[in-house]
């Protein structure tokens, strides 16, 4: 790429827990030859997402002191500065950018970005606006979340992820309905993230003259709230977990909170575990899987985030302390 063309940016969206981190872990394990830098922004003072990119080399820089969309778009324009300055010297290499917003972004501001600044619309072009859909639990989140209905609609594609667990006929509506938001992006299945590559990169289909059929105060609205019953929690520990402890208080949060819990992930330190337990959970549904021994020399810290509805912070600050296993000196002493 001739380092004077402006560099491609998909930016990559979706509600809390559909999917979006698998999806970009997709896309940076392909072999497409192609060096990605990742922007990431996460909803909460601390951030496990990019602990969750498998593998990867890429350029990675995080946001998570607040949401790309409001607070932190001159972080953004001085990420996206900082990046092409270093790439003109050589200093890094890459060939696009992708950007993966917190999941209560609306996309409108974060998009306004590449018009709204002269620097960054000299040096980037963006490409798509790509949303992650829960099949599962989409349709409730359009009727709750105005960002919801906000990332379908500004979608040049729409992907569908856990198809593999949804109800055909709720499937089905919920198809039906976000043909009916947005009827010009492109729809399609994307089970664990599995979407064919060149129907997310080079699509050169961030079309601004539709976004204002539809949107005529784009580049000049920046209004936008979060819902104040809305924040994360973030837990932090040296000690390992117990597993059948952590279990069990998991089970019976989700019991209560289930449907207020819009998303839990964390990166756990279990007890007699070597490998680290990626732990990922969307209202009812969770679920760990081991992802790779924790690295040598470097301590094994847990990190759990929940965003979430009127979080009960202290019941989860105090079950999950709970869990811990015990300090070996306690464990001496028989307590």
């Amino acid at each position: 790429m001739s380092r004077t063309a402006p560099i491609p940016v998909t930016l990559l969206t979706g509600f809390l827990g559909a999917g979006k981190t698998t999806l970009l872990n997709r896309i940076l394990t392909e072999r497409h030859g192609e060096r990605i830098a990742v922007i990431e922004n996460e909803f909460g003072e601390v951030g496990v997402d990019n602990e969750l990119l498998l593998g990867s080399d890429e350029t990675i820089v995080e946001m998570n002191n607040g949401c790309i969309c409001c607070t932190v778009r001159g972080d953004l324009i001085r990420i996206l500065t900082d990046l092409a300055i270093r790439r003109e010297a050589g200093l890094i290499d890459f060939a696009r950018v992708i950007i993966e917003t917190t999941g209560l972004a609306d996309p409108g501001p974060v998009a306004q970005t590449f018009f709204a600044d002269e620097d960054v619309a000299r040096c980037y072009k963006l490409d798509a606006v790509v949303t992650v859909v829960d099949a599962v639990h989409g349709a409730a989140q359009l009727d709750a979340h105005g960002e919801a209905r906000a990332q379908a609609g500004f979608a040049d594609r729409l992907l569908l992820s856990k198809t593999d667990l949804a109800e055909p006929a709720a499937l089905a509506e919920l198809t039906a309905r976000l043909r009916a938001i947005n009827p010009r992006a492109r729809l399609m299945d994307a089970p664990f993230g599995n979407a064919p590559l060149d129907a997310l990169l080079d699509v050169r289909g961030f079309d601004l003259d539709a976004i204002l059929e539809v949107a005529p105060d784009f580049l000049t609205s920046h209004r936008h709230h979060h819902q104040d019953d809305i924040s994360a929690f973030v837990f932090e520990a040296e000690r390992d977990f117990d597993g059948a402890r952590l279990e069990d208080f998991l089970g019976g949060l989700v019991m209560v909170y289930g449907n207020d819990l819009l998303r839990y992930k964390g990166v756990l330190a279990m007890d007699g575990r070597p490998e680290r337990i990626v732990f990922q959970g969307v209202h009812m549904m969770m679920g760990g899987t081991p992802e790779g021994l924790w690295p040598a020399g470097q301590p094994r810290r847990s990190r759990f985030v929940f965003i979430g509805r009127n979080l009960p912070r202290e019941l989860l600050e105090r079950g999950l302390n709970g869990c811990l296993q015990k300090p070996a000196a306690d464990v001496e002493a028989g307590q």
